[in-house]
């Protein structure tokens, strides 16, 4: 197989619902970052939010309001996540690799603690039941590392939903929660188990199959070669 130039800089098109606003509000306003605020500076910043995210929601144990601080870091998570990259090919920075091991990385361990955060708000197997719908949200994302070192197609966005769109849904969740109370939290665990159960099942078993062709095809080229 020809070595391929690595694009882990370069998602597939995103198509979900709120994909093209963010692309041009990051077009608009890349320019306006401050030049001492650099690629790596937006990237490392992930590790405040996560720090903010447990922070909160230990807080929220005794009084949910502080779910509007969680939902803050999830709004900075989401800022700075949007300009991380778009800054470093502005300015040609050049840490094409460094910036997609450690933004995703870093992605992974937050999201990690948005789950975290809400554990504090649960007692008993619902703890269990919460972070079996991390283990479904989290090998999501898993797979399309996984999926993107086998075809060097980077892809975010599956079921017409994005990283956007789950951070505004849990944002949303967040407000019910203040509320409505932690009943609301019980109440959309199954449903998220289920959504995300189906949508793993679904991308792991389709990428698979696009992966034993890409194999079979590799197997015939270098018999045909020989």
């Amino acid at each position: 197989m020809s070595k391929q130039k690595f694009a882990g800089d370069k998602k597939a098109p995103m198509v979900s619902p709120l994909a093209r606003i963010e692309k041009r509000f990051i077009e608009k306003n890349v320019d306006k970052i401050p030049s001492w605020l650099q690629t790596y500076h937006l990237t490392w910043m992930t590790l405040l939010w996560s720090m903010g995210m447990l922070g909160f929601g230990y807080l929220a144990k005794n009084n949910l309001h502080w779910l509007w601080g969680s939902s803050l870091m999830l709004f900075l998570q989401w800022f700075t996540d949007c300009f991380d990259g778009a800054v470093g090919r502005k300015r040609n920075t050049g840490l094409i690799k460094w910036g997609y091991y450690m933004d995703h990385f870093l992605d992974f361990v937050f999201m990690w603690t948005v789950f975290a955060g809400y554990a504090f708000l649960l007692e008993g197997s619902n703890v269990f039941w919460l972070f079996t719908l991390a283990f479904f949200y989290l090998a999501l994302m898993v797979h399309s590392f996984l999926d993107f070192s086998v075809t060097n197609e980077f892809q975010i966005t599956y079921l017409n939903l994005g990283p956007t769109e789950i951070r505004l849904g849990f944002i949303l969740l967040n407000i019910a929660i203040i509320f409505w109370g932690v009943k609301v939290l019980l109440l959309v665990i199954p449903w998220l188990m289920a959504i995300f159960a189906f949508g793993l099942c679904f991308v792991v078993y389709r990428s698979q199959k696009k992966i034993w062709k890409i194999d079979m095809e590799i197997k015939e080229s270098e018999i045909t070669n020989k």
